[in-house]
């Protein structure tokens, strides 16, 4: 079956909601994929369960706003009913325009080159959807239930001294999400890479975003990898991270997400999904009267 005949139609039951893949009352057997990383933090208090969750529901809300959902994890793949929010639909205009640049270039299983792209203006996408906290337009339904690629990791930072990592403390956390495009959509799913870890050697900002910088590769590897395990060959990947250095007596949490939804009525121009696939970004926004 050619991936033109599947019905990729995603919308939502809500007119200003987003709402879980696989939901009750959505329009069309296909999906929408999103990205986001983000992190938070909150002081320290006598739980440190409940300083966990809310330090989790704080990278939740932060940019991207993806708020008061029940996040369930799924294997990290966008197949062939799934399309990306910021390149399939509402392309980012750098992207469109080919001015977006790669970071680096990889080699493949096979010697096919793997560009690998910042994840920037496809997390820009994901927040100019669902909105920020303060300022939301599409966000996903309160309480739906959304199935998500995703990781995370939480540590504390103590009031004092140096953490101990065998404790689950460190200066801070960090997560990663990773995109590979497949080259044959026709038949091979795009692959979600989710990754998240401790920083424990100081508390430098610095420090810490080189170890990161240089850790994208290690990432990629893996996704060449899984590409030669499934003997699947990609396009590009889009790869970005998160990280935050607590202040002392901090717990922080760090995230990486990817929810497979269905879209807003009213995010969706005349009611006409395939519209989206002919749409930059920016021609939306202004669509949508943003």
């Amino acid at each position: 079956m050619s991936e033109n005949i599947i019905d990729k139609t995603a919308i939502s039951p809500f007119e200003n909601y987003c709402d879980g893949y696989g939901c009750p009352g959505a329009q069309g057997n296909g999906y929408v994929s999103a990205l986001k990383v983000s992190a938070g933090t909150v002081e320290k208090t006598d739980d440190l369960l409940l300083d966990g969750i809310v330090a989790y529901d704080r990278a939740e809300a932060t940019d991207a706003y993806i708020g008061q959902i029940n996040m369930i994890t799924a294997s990290s793949f966008c197949g062939i009913a799934g399309q990306v929010w910021g390149y399939d639909l509402a392309v980012d205009d750098k992207i469109k325009s080919g001015e977006h640049k790669p970071l680096f270039i990889e080699k493949q299983c096979d010697g096919t080159p793997l560009p690998v792209y910042d994840a920037q203006p496809l997390m820009n996408a994901a927040q100019s959807l669902f909105g920020t906290e303060k300022e939301r337009r599409f966000p996903l339904a309160p309480g739906s239930h959304v199935i998500c690629a995703n990781k995370g990791v939480t540590s504390l930072r103590p009031s004092s001294g140096n953490p101990d990592p065998e404790k689950n403390q460190s200066y801070g956390v960090w997560s990663y999400i990773a995109l590979s495009i497949a080259k044959n959509r026709n038949k091979d799913s795009c692959l979600f890479i989710e990754d998240a870890g401790l920083w424990t050697k100081n508390d430098s900002k610095d420090d810490m975003v080189n170890y990161l910088e240089t850790h994208r590769k290690s990432v990629v590897w893996s996704i060449i990898a899984c590409g030669k395990d499934q003997d699947v060959i990609y396009d590009r990947t889009f790869i970005g991270f998160a990280y935050v250095i607590m202040p002392p007596g901090h717990i922080g949490t760090s995230i990486t997400v990817g929810p497979y939804v269905t879209l807003a009525k009213n995010a969706v121009p005349n009611g006409n999904f395939s519209e989206l696939n002919n749409m930059t970004i920016s021609q939306w926004e202004k669509n949508m009267g943003f």
